[in-house]
């Protein structure tokens, strides 16, 4: 399917590296003009300068609203309008549950629920003038499924997922459509640390038996950018290799 985004503005949050950064470039090789999103100011421009010659390079914290309203501010001043969001920044703080201290609760709902809910709310205020807009929030399997030591992490993740139902309701009279797309385990530097014999043990959970690659998750990202995807909105896409069918 060769999908046309040109015209389009996206942003996508944590877009410097993983899965974040194969989303940008898959959006960029469509024809969409990216904002590449990450803590750091000059590691974005680096990354977008790299991505595509329409891309820029934005610096913000996605824990901080007054940082992610004034990003997508910026955004909208500079590209002209916002089309596409993508909500993909997260973090972990691991531990088992009478060890999590409030602090890595806060954290982790702070920058993968609270962040993409400030997001979206900026975001949405000028999609709805322009009767147009695609929310793909990037969440995970543990949101459905739940995983030892990650309470905060599937909280925020499963809020998420509700969040992005409500969203869509309430904003589909206005041609903004939101969906979720939950990876399982993909190739990134998380997964490269891995032991061989965890990564054969974690083989024996998922069906099609590899990990998957960032590539799976942007161009699925990319589709449901697009008017190809015109139809679908309020669904939650799993993709990992059958682990959690």
């Amino acid at each position: 399917m060769n999908i046309d985004l040109a015209g389009r503005v996206a942003l996508v949050t944590g877009s410097t590296r993983g899965i974040g950064r194969a989303i940008a470039e898959s959006l960029a090789a469509a024809g969409a003009k990216v904002a590449v999103v990450g803590r750091d100011a000059g590691r974005a421009s680096e990354a977008a300068a790299a991505i595509s010659p329409t891309a820029r390079g934005y610096g913000a914290d996605v824990g901080d609203p007054a940082s992610v309203t004034a990003l997508v501010g910026a955004v909208e001043k500079d590209f002209g309008s916002l089309d596409i969001l993508v909500n993909n920044a997260g973090l972990t703080r691991d531990n088992l549950l009478l060890r999590i201290r409030d602090e890595d609760w806060d954290a982790v709902l702070d920058t993968n629920l609270r962040g993409a809910f400030i997001a979206t709310r900026a975001a949405t205020r000028g999609m709805m003038k322009r009767r147009f807009g695609r929310i793909i929030n990037i969440a995970s399997v543990v949101g459905l499924v739940g995983n030892k030591g990650q309470a905060n992490y599937a909280a925020s993740k499963a809020g998420l997922i509700g969040m992005t139902k409500s969203v869509a309701k309430e904003l589909a009279s206005r041609n903004i459509l939101a969906n979720v797309v939950a990876p399982g385990f993909i190739e990134t530097e998380m997964t490269a640390a891995m032991t061989d014999d965890a990564k054969t043990t974690l083989f024996a959970q998922i069906p099609l038996g590899r990990l998957g690659r960032p590539s799976d998750i942007a161009g699925l990202v990319t589709f449901l950018s697009s008017d190809a995807a015109a139809y679908i909105t309020g669904q939650t896409f799993v993709v990992d290799g059958g682990m959690v069918m």
